[in-house]
């Protein structure tokens, strides 16, 4: 019974250990559990890497066929609209997550800290900010608040573009508007723009499954964001999205071409093609690289799926 207590006692102050090592992050086999599809590369913390060629694609695809994909596949909880932007600039990026809620002294004091003792500095919603990398789009749950709910300003702003090259998609509010249209190749999803700044707010989820509007986050989804909404792709669906969604484009360029001329009719075009029809588009291909190559196979398997 001795010997039940003791390993038993050692037992949680290691998972006590763990966690402060990771301060409000999961663990990393926890991340790998919920993320488990993906199977490519991933951060030192398991979050799902999606390649950096893939995040460039991912620019030329079209939002709305990005989503028909997703919800071809099931995915139906991934799109969140409504929102305020800095300017008009498309984003692509990785998620990385955060969790914001109203604050409790006693819970805030003690995440403060565990933070201090790790090094982590200022105010808790600058600690996502700190682990930003390249490619990273930093998008975060602040339950909607607005006036004294801003969880960046002009100065985070700078900071996290210098970081990640980026910019973000908060459920919340950002102030210093004026200035932060000013940093060039920046831009911001926010619900309102407020000048108020951050106040009984703390910070209780860094890399975490997180909500926005009716769509569920998970560290490393693949991030579109454009004037219309944002659109969060499981890591594991990146691929397989962008690769049909670039059909897609091909396939709308390539039937405006052969209704104008006469080729086919639109009905050919609209449903499943004929060898000749298949055959005459991978010729058509050729003579367009900048829309990117394809082979018969890819074709077929992506002509399989077709309910567009």
């Amino acid at each position: 019974m001795k010997l039940y207590r003791t390993l038993l006692t050692l037992f949680f102050l290691n998972a006590s250990f763990a966690t402060g090592l990771n301060a409000q992050t999961i663990s990393k086999e926890e991340m790998i559990f919920l993320t488990s599809a993906w199977k490519g590369d991933r951060f030192d913390d398991g979050r799902p890497k999606i390649p950096d060629d893939l995040l460039e694609r991912a620019e030329n695809i079209m939002i709305d066929d990005a989503w028909t994909v997703l919800r071809n596949e099931g995915y139906t909880n991934q799109y969140a609209g409504n929102w305020k932007t800095v300017n008009n600039a498309t984003m692509i990026g990785r998620a990385l997550t955060a969790m914001y809620m109203p604050t409790r002294p006693d819970v805030e004091e003690n995440i403060k800290e565990r933070g201090a003792s790790q090094g982590r500095k200022g105010n808790t919603n600058a600690w996502p900010i700190d682990v930003l990398s390249k490619g990273d789009l930093y998008v975060a749950d602040a339950y909607g608040k607005i006036s004294g709910g801003p969880i960046m300003g002009a100065t985070l702003a700078n900071s996290i573009f210098s970081k990640s090259g980026n910019g973000v998609v908060f459920n919340g509010s950002a102030r210093d508007l004026q200035e932060i249209q000013n940093i060039d190749g920046f831009n911001a999803f926010v619900r309102d723009f407020h000048p108020s700044f951050t106040e009984e707010m703390v910070l209780m989820g860094l890399n975490t499954p997180i909500r926005i509007g009716g769509a569920i986050v998970l560290p490393g989804d693949l991030v579109i964001a454009t004037r219309e909404g944002v659109l969060f792709i499981p890591a594991h669906m990146a691929e397989q999205v962008v690769s049909t969604s670039e059909f897609v484009t091909r396939k709308d360029q390539f039937g405006f071409e052969m209704v104008k001329s006469g080729t086919y009719s639109t009905g050919e075009i609209d449903s499943q093609w004929t060898d000749a029809i298949k055959t005459a588009f991978l010729e058509w291909l050729k003579k367009h690289p900048e829309l990117g190559s394809m082979t018969r196979a890819e074709l077929d398997k992506v002509m399989s799926k077709r309910t567009w």
